[in-house]
C-alpha cells in the first residue's frame, strides 16, 4: 500500500513537471513571437522613414545640380543637407541589418522530439549540414548543395532536403516553420551566362534559397510556413581571401526553425 503511495506521488510530481514545463515553452514562444513581431514592426516603419528619406534626398540633389550649374551661394549648404540624409539613410539601414539579424539568430531551443529529430538529421547527412540546437538553425554548405554559380539543388542535396522535408510535416514540427537565408562569399560572379541569371551574389544568394524552399515545399510543406531570403557576401562567417579571394565557409544556406508566425 505504501509502495503504490509512493508510486503515485512519484508519478504526480513527473505529469506537473511536464505540464508546468510545458506551460513556460508556451509562454517562452509566445513572448518571442511578440517581440519579433514587435520588432518587424519598427523594421517596417524604419523602411518607411528610409523610402520618404530617399525621395527628399533625389530632390536635394536635383536643387545641388541646379545650383551649381548657376554657381549659387547655396551650395555648400545644399551639399551639407545631402550629406546628413545620407548619414540617417545608412543608419537605418544598419539598424534594419541589425534587427534582421536578431530575428534570425535569437531563436530558442525546439521542443524536446523536434530538436532530437533534426539532431539525427544533421548526424545522417553530417558531411553536408550542422544543426545548432540552441537557435534551431540548420546550416548547409552551398558547395554540396549546388554547382558553382547554379541555383539548382544538386540530386545527393535533394534527398536531404526531402528528409528535412519530411520533419517538418510531421506532428513533432506543426507548430513551426522554415527561414531559408542564402548567403556567399566575395567573389565576383564571371561567367556571362551565370550574370545574365545572377546579375550579383545577392541575385544568387536569394535564388539559391528560393531553390531550397522550393524543394521543401514540393515535399509538403506548406507555403504558408516558409520564406526565402538572401544576404550575398554581406554576412561572412569566417575571413575571405585578399582581392575577392572568397572562403568556402561563407558560401552556405542556413535554415532557421522558428514558431509560427515569427
Amino acid at each position: 500500500m505504501r509502495l503504490a503511495k509512493i508510486i503515485s506521488i512519484v508519478v504526480v510530481s513527473v505529469v506537473l513537471s511536464f505540464v508546468f514545463s510545458g506551460c513556460a515553452t508556451t509562454q517562452a514562444y509566445n513572448d518571442m513571437k511578440l517581440k519579433n513581431r514587435t520588432q518587424q514592426e519598427y523594421i517596417a516603419n524604419l523602411e518607411s522613414q528610409i523610402s520618404s528619406l530617399k525621395m527628399q534626398q533625389l530632390k536635394l540633389q536635383e536643387e545641388l545640380a541646379k545650383a551649381q550649374g548657376l554657381g549659387n551661394i547655396d551650395i555648400a549648404t545644399l551639399k551639407e543637407e545631402l550629406a546628413a540624409l545620407e548619414k540617417a539613410i545608412a543608419e537605418k539601414n544598419d539598424l534594419i541589418a541589425k534587427m534582421q539579424k536578431q530575428l534570425l539568430s535569437s531563436g530558442a531551443p525546439l521542443p524536446a522530439e523536434l530538436n532530437a529529430m533534426l539532431s539525427e538529421f544533421a548526424n545522417k547527412n553530417s558531411d553536408m549540414v550542422t544543426f545548432d540546437e540552441a537557435t534551431g538553425m540548420l546550416k548547409f554548405k552551398s558547395d554540396l548543395l549546388f554547382a558553382p554559380g547554379s541555383d539548382v539543388v544538386q540530386s545527393d542535396a535533394v534527398q536531404a532536403m526531402e528528409a528535412l522535408a519530411k520533419i517538418m510535416t510531421a506532428d513533432e514540427a506543426k507548430d513551426f516553420d522554415v527561414v531559408v537565408a542564402g548567403h556567399t562569399d566575395d567573389m565576383r560572379i564571371g561567367k556571362a551566362s551565370t550574370l545574365q541569371r545572377h546579375p550579383t551574389n545577392w541575385h544568387l544568394s536569394t535564388n539559391r534559397a528560393i531553390s531550397v524552399l522550393n524543394v521543401l515545399e514540393k515535399n509538403g510543406v506548406v507555403s504558408t510556413r516558409v520564406s526565402a531570403r538572401g544576404f550575398g557576401e554581406y554576412r561572412p562567417i569566417a575571413e575571405n581571401k585578399a582581392n575577392k579571394g572568397g572562403n568556402q565557409a561563407n558560401r552556405r544556406v542556413e535554415i532557421f526553425i522558428v514558431p509560427k508566425g515569427m
